[in-house]
């Protein structure tokens, strides 16, 4: 994944109407702000829950992802390991699945966080994800007012979500919805060899 990104954040009331938010291309990611809405309108759309027996799937989008993103090999992820993480005895994340007529053109993984200065629970954005060749109709617009819905729904204070630096268009249509940039925060990483350093000999790892 590309180290240069920016934090963008919706505060309390979730938008019907959000975009993409990866686009290494520097295009809108195919969900254009009007374009094909009454395309999709008139498909056999729909989006799910995924469930263990998507995990196929949901790797097959993730690596598709990846290659996108131009990072085929920082998606290390197998099959094992998601259906542990997704739908073993702890999740750590959720799975929207977007299919148009039957076929699976996308998804969205998320998870919820928590807010101790707003006393209430948030939705973090992942990872959205729509097919390079049924894009323009909107669908990745449709997935994200799904998880905004959701979060409403849970009583989430803010979404947030990652945007590369440099994608103008996409960070442009984000200003238009009403997420701010937050300019004043770096996000910091350790991956998993900096954890085990963190962590120390006494690890129970």
């Amino acid at each position: 994944m590309p180290e240069m990104l920016a934090r963008i954040l919706l505060v309390d009331s979730c938008p019907r109407d959000i975009l993409s938010r990866r686009d290494p291309s520097g295009a809108d990611c195919g969900i254009s702000e009007c374009r094909g809405k009454e395309k999709l309108m008139n498909e056999n759309f729909s989006i799910r829950s995924g469930s263990d027996a998507d995990v196929p799937l949901i790797l097959r989008l993730i690596r598709e992802l990846a290659d996108y993103e131009r990072a085929p090999r920082d998606a290390v992820a197998t099959e094992d390991q998601l259906r542990e993480v997704l739908y073993g005895a702890n999740p750590a994340a959720e799975v929207l699945l977007a299919f148009a007529n039957e076929e699976p053109i996308g998804f969205a993984v998320y998870f919820f966080n928590f807010s101790t200065w707003l006393g209430r629970p948030g939705l973090y954005l992942e990872d959205l994800f729509v097919r390079p060749q049924v894009r323009g109709h909107g669908y990745g617009r449709a997935l994200l007012q799904r998880l905004a819905q959701l979060a409403q729904d849970r009583g989430c204070g803010r979404m947030e979500w990652a945007v590369l630096n440099w994608n103008e268009p996409a960070i442009q249509f984000y200003n238009k919805l009403g997420a701010k940039p937050m300019d004043d925060w770096t996000v910091y990483r350790l991956t998993s060899e900096g954890i085990a350093n963190l962590a120390g000999p006494n690890s129970c790892s």
